[in-house]
């Protein structure tokens, strides 16, 4: 029995930057991103008010804990009863926790331990949220506009990242804490309202999902469904690995090598800028050309230059140089990271893209970070260019395993279709309100 489709049947191969649908969803993710920047922010004031330097860093840090434990669980979540329910009631609890936290302190004054329980909550929520929403692209519109959407999904974030802290800040200084928690409560309202507007496919049969066997049951069937795909499996363990090799000097090494050149805060931002305006012409270029030919290959080639550009900025004698290696960075890493996350949609059978999501989602948001007081001990021990040396290496690496596979360097993209009127008929078609979406891709 083939799963029935929704009434976007007719024009799934409509330009996604020019299909309703596709922006209303794009609306309610770019709205849930700018409220997750707020949240945080109005987090980290609070802590900061309320408790000692060591205790706001752990209640920012423990909402990673839940994040990491329960990943992989969201994904069989996602898969079992469908990213129209999960992500929905996810941003729904989010809107709930936020706004329950914004009214105890306006009536009150708690302590720490108020903070680390929200802080808990929300990455609870998060680890069952974030696969469902890598889950949702393939049911809003056609897979030949998958790279579209990604392109789309990356300029959202990127817009989110700027207008999100001066949001936030301008929140806290009118009113504090709780105010800016209430503005986040607001933006997620917002997704909401967008995502009941949103029309979504119907999912794959549930035996097809695994529904019925016990949790730990579809998670070993998921597991089982990436090891022995030909393309997923090594285009995880390369996304991971290259992954592992960006995120310690693009966080946290930045930050000790400006301080090492006496670059200073500013260069420090100008640097971050250039790899941003990078990063957004790379969305931008897949959002309107919709897709590159050779996707595999074209995927891994870009990590190298990525990798060698990350390099370059260690090496730069001026900040405006590190800045111009940083666009590229931005640029090479964006576009290598859309071709990506458009491969593993269109590569991942239906019924098993919230769990493969989820297991990406672990290593890029799970393990990453664990790779931030590493690189800070190693650049503090040998300096920055030795560490950033190693870390484009490690990138390379990860790109090497991609282009070692014959799937996955032959790998492609779907091409566009010819639209057909669409055509309704109660067997095989509905309206379906919603799948949602809001923070991965």
């Amino acid at each position: 029995m083939s799963a029935p489709q929704s009434g976007i049947a007719g024009a799934v191969d409509r330009p996604a930057h020019r299909d309703p649908n596709v922006l209303r969803w794009l609306g309610a993710y770019g709205s849930s991103m700018i409220g997750d920047a707020v949240y945080f922010i109005a987090l980290s004031w609070a802590a900061a008010r309320t408790g000692s330097a060591g205790q706001a860093g752990l209640v920012l840090a423990i909402s990673a804990v839940p994040r990491a434990l329960l990943m992989l669980y969201g994904g069989v979540i996602a898969d079992r009863f469908g990213p129209r329910r999960v992500v929905i009631g996810s941003d729904a609890v989010r809107f709930a926790v936020i706004l329950v936290a914004a009214g105890v302190l306006v009536a009150a004054q708690p302590g720490i331990w108020f903070l680390a329980v929200i802080a808990l909550v929300f990455g609870a929520v998060d680890a069952i949220f974030m696969p469902a929403v890598g889950a949702l692209p393939p049911r809003i519109t056609g897979q030949s506009q998958l790279a579209r959407v990604q392109g789309l999904r990356g300029l959202a974030a990127r817009i989110a990242l700027v207008t999100g802290g001066p949001v936030g800040g301008f929140a806290v200084a009118a009113g504090g804490s709780a105010a800016a928690f209430a503005v986040a409560a607001a933006l997620f309202a917002v997704s909401l309202v967008l995502l009941f507007a949103v029309r979504v496919r119907e999912l794959a049969p549930d035996d097809k999902a695994g529904d019925g066997r016990p949790e730990s049951g579809q998670l070993r069937a998921g597991l089982r469904y990436i090891r022995r795909h030909k393309v997923l499996l090594p285009l995880i363990v390369a996304m991971g690995v290259t992954e592992l090799g960006f995120s310690g000097p693009a966080n946290i090494g930045l930050v000790l090598l400006a301080d090492e050149r006496g670059w200073g805060a500013s260069g420090m931002g100008l640097t971050i800028a250039g790899f941003g305006v990078g990063a957004g012409a790379a969305s931008l270029l897949l959002a309107v050309r919709g897709r590159l030919p050779r996707a595999g290959l074209v995927r891994a080639c870009a990590e190298i230059g990525g990798a060698v550009a990350l390099a370059a900025i260690a090496f730069a004698p001026s900040v405006a140089l590190a800045a111009v290696a940083g666009l590229f960075v931005g640029l090479l890493a964006g576009t290598s990271g859309a071709l990506s996350g458009a491969l593993l949609q269109t590569q991942s059978d239906p019924a098993y893209i919230g769990r493969v999501t989820s297991v990406y989602m672990l290593l890029a948001l799970g393990l990453a970070p664990l790779c931030y007081p590493l690189t800070g001990a190693a650049i503090g021990i040998w300096g920055s260019r030795p560490v950033f040396v190693a870390s484009a290496c490690l990138i390379v690496v990860g790109s090497a395993i991609g282009l070692a596979s014959r799937s996955l360097r032959t790998a492609e993209l779907p091409g566009a279709k010819p639209s057909a009127p669409a055509r309704p008929d109660s067997a095989h078609e509905v309206n379906v309100p919603v799948e949602g979406a809001s923070s991965a891709g």
